[in-house]
């Protein structure tokens, strides 16, 4: 296929596709997909050869958030039945890291809810960080606590946070439609300021919301331009309780789609499968491998995950291995031009902006709210954490 010849030579140079290409890969056929995931794999295996980085998510303050964000079960006026519980001590959210480091998570990720932090929150996630550092040599930790003040991203650096977590979600022209208590350009100026801080930018999407092809076209061009380090791919989970409980839009062949799309815009970035990968792939989740380069290991914030041990055993029969911790995620372009406070996703100089065909209907496989399993372990409960 022409399309795809071209995409994988583009991809091996680090040259965005155009629009149109990008549009053109969401709505290839069903006949088409193993195709388009080969293609994609060629891109993700230069850059990234077979190695798959674990990460693994640590919610330290769940539920309770005032914010609106309609996919969100822990959002103002859930009624999703979700575990709630306030701050966890350092030590304890040192325990739940542990579980996951333990398992062969490189990164941890620290999650609260919330519109933002307090300067008073911003101290105990501090501590949270050098307490997981100082019992977990070499570990990387990404802090995830919602819009930054200024300020703020220059101090999670300085208590060692590696890097800084805010998504876009979806696009700027949609961005109203998800949520109303926060804008699409408050998200932008976040991973702006953790940018400039010098952490490494984390920044991603949400599929299945029931958006357009040029949706998801348009706010993975804005991750390109923004310039992450990694882009988190999520699946909607549609809680039973939240506003898009109903949006069942993902077959498993359309979400390899959105990641093989997601792949060649973005050839050099860590992709990260995430947030409802069982959910919607399900038995195709091995497929996925060959277009992310990363995955979270274990459960989520609020939802169950298939077993740590299945993960582990799903990336060594699908022919991958994984990351070990002396091994350096990035291809050595981006880490050289992050040190030189440059861009890693371009040729070298400044960066510029990196810029139909009708869009893909998606044929939905069916509601299944039964793979949809809330988190009753680990952080916050009694129960052993799954990792």
């Amino acid at each position: 296929m022409d399309l795809l010849n071209t995409l994988v030579d583009k991809g091996l140079r680090r040259e965005l596709p155009t629009r149109e290409e990008a549009l053109a890969v969401l709505a290839t056929s069903d006949d088409d997909l193993l195709e388009v995931v080969a293609a994609a794999g060629k891109v993700r295996r230069q850059w990234f050869g077979r190695r798959v980085k674990l990460n693994y998510l640590v919610n330290l303050k769940s539920g309770l958030c005032p914010e609106d964000c309609s996919y969100c079960s822990q959002r103002l006026g859930s009624k999703a039945e979700i575990l709630k519980y306030t701050w966890l001590k350092p030590d304890e959210a040192s325990k739940a890291a542990a579980a996951g480091v333990a398992g062969g998570a490189k990164r941890v990720c620290l999650v609260a809810s919330g519109r933002g932090p307090t300067d008073r929150d911003v101290d105990r996630v501090s501590q949270t960080i050098e307490a997981i550092k100082d019992q977990n040599e070499g570990v990387e930790v990404c802090a995830c606590l919602g819009l930054l003040s200024d300020g703020q991203a220059e101090r999670l650096r300085a208590a060692g946070a590696d890097a800084y977590n805010h998504n876009l979600n979806t696009s700027e022209g949609t961005y109203g439609d998800i949520t109303t208590t926060h804008t699409y350009a408050d998200r932008v100026d976040t991973v702006q300021k953790a940018h400039a801080a010098g952490l490494s930018a984390c920044s991603g999407l949400i599929a299945g919301m029931g958006e357009s092809d040029e949706d998801l076209v348009d706010v993975v061009f804005a991750l390109r331009e923004l310039d992450p380090d990694s882009v988190p791919v999520n699946f909607l989970i549609p809680f039973e309780g939240t506003p898009l409980a109903k949006e069942w839009n993902l077959t498993p062949q359309r979400a390899l789609r959105i990641l093989a799309m997601v792949r060649f815009v973005c050839p050099d970035v860590e992709v990260r499968l995430a947030g409802g990968r069982e959910v919607h792939l399900r038995t195709l989740q091995p497929l996925a491998l060959h277009l992310a380069n990363s995955i979270f290991l274990g459960d989520y914030l609020t939802s169950e995950g298939q077993a740590g041990k299945t993960d582990l055993e799903m990336i060594a029969d699908a022919g991958f291995e994984v990351e070990g911790a002396d091994t350096t995620t990035l291809p050595e372009h981006r880490v050289d031009a992050a040190a030189a406070g440059g861009c890693g996703s371009h040729g070298g100089g400044g960066c510029e902006p990196c810029g139909d065909t009708a869009p893909e209907t998606a044929t939905s496989s069916g509601a299944r709210p039964d793979l949809v399993a809330v988190r009753r372990r680990g952080a916050g409960t009694d129960l052993a954490p799954n990792a």
